[in-house]
């Protein structure tokens, strides 16, 4: 990338090693923007690009209400 880029990105659905994460932001070396799979979901999600939200209402009885019965 030296010479030919001012910035590179990496994209992932899975999540980068330590190792990875630390030669991103090496000094001298060209700054690397790293998104794993949690950030990609949540830029995803905010941009809501191929995605959808949905609230659920999830409904549960109360067993001691159904007790006295």
């Amino acid at each position: 990338m030296v010479g030919r880029a001012d910035k590179g990105l990496f994209i992932t659905t899975g999540h980068f090693t330590r190792d990875a994460i630390r030669e991103a932001v090496r000094d001298g070396a060209p700054a690397i923007d790293l998104i794993d799979g949690l950030a990609l979901c949540e830029l995803l999600k905010s941009l809501e690009l191929g995605v959808r939200t949905q609230t659920v209402e999830v409904t549960k009885p109360k067993p001691e209400f159904f007790k006295g019965l």
